[in-house]
């Protein structure tokens, strides 16, 4: 028998994605601050410590213990608690803070426990516990781009997870290892083996494009992985603002970066 409640969902959207979750009369969803997006009027939220799961106990210390636990991962000290209080089912949505997908995971089918990118957490049905994962291998939080420091999700329920661009599974064979762009990770299961390895030769490390290291992730188990890591997009955007270097509206022109705002002022 399940723990976590079971919520019914329908993810919309193509590039935009948002999830609608469906409650029974007394079930509730828990979600980052801010991610909400719409909801029934029988629908009540409560700002609480902590994940809501149950796991840390009613205590006072406890809860500041949890909430403590999502503040090293770079996340609110608070969540929000979403409540169907109506006599039917009711509906509350969440959508993603940038473009991607988003991702449903039953936590069931992975041993109970997955490991995941520090951001990518959406909402997960309550009793899901929200934990983080350390990472023991001094070189992977040094050079692994998660840094030590891992989201670690728990429980038997659904849990909603968001990441860029495109999403693929790939399911790993015992000893079978792949290697990715340290940003490209958004989870895997526990079973799987994470490390990274240093580029080969000084020409690829300093001008290959692909950092210092790669990430080897090796099975077997379950990983997934996303097309446009936010930390690559957030570059992009830099490198064409005008703090990255842009100079007007004229650099798509035949003058280049001199622009017609170079003579007569900037905008």
């Amino acid at each position: 028998m399940r723990k976590a409640h079971e919520v019914e969902f329908k993810v919309f959207g193509d590039d935009m994605q948002f999830v609608e979750i469906m409650l029974d009369p007394g079930e509730t969803i828990v979600a980052e601050a801010g991610a909400m997006m719409y909801m029934d009027k029988d629908i009540e939220m409560e700002t609480i410590f902590g994940d809501g799961s149950g796991k840390e106990g009613k205590a006072l210390m406890g809860k500041l213990m949890s909430a403590g636990k999502r503040v090293i991962t770079g996340e609110s000290l608070f969540m929000t608690a979403f409540t169907n209080k109506g006599s039917d089912k009711k509906c509350v949505a969440f959508a993603a803070p940038y473009p991607g997908k988003v991702i449903p995971f039953d936590l069931g089918e992975y041993s109970g426990t997955l490991i995941c990118q520090k951001d990518a957490f959406l909402c997960a049905a309550k009793g899901i516990s929200v934990g983080i994962a350390f990472q023991k291998k001094i070189g992977v939080g040094l050079f692994g781009g998660e840094g030590f420091i891992m989201q670690k999700l728990e429980g038997d329920g659904l849990a909603f997870m968001h990441a860029g661009g495109t999403i693929t599974k790939k399911d790993l064979q015992v000893g079978e290892t792949i290697k990715l762009d340290t940003g490209c990770l958004v989870a895997m299961d526990s079973k799987v083996d994470y490390d990274i390895q240093f580029a080969t030769g000084i020409k690829n490390a300093l001008f290959g494009g692909e950092g210092l290291a790669l990430a080897t992730l090796t099975g077997s188990g379950s990983v997934w992985l996303q097309s446009l890591p936010f930390s690559r997009l957030a570059d992009r955007i830099y490198a064409a603002s005008k703090a990255g270097g842009s100079k007007g509206k004229g650099e798509g022109s035949i003058m280049g970066n001199i622009g017609i705002g170079t003579f007569f002022g900037n905008d």
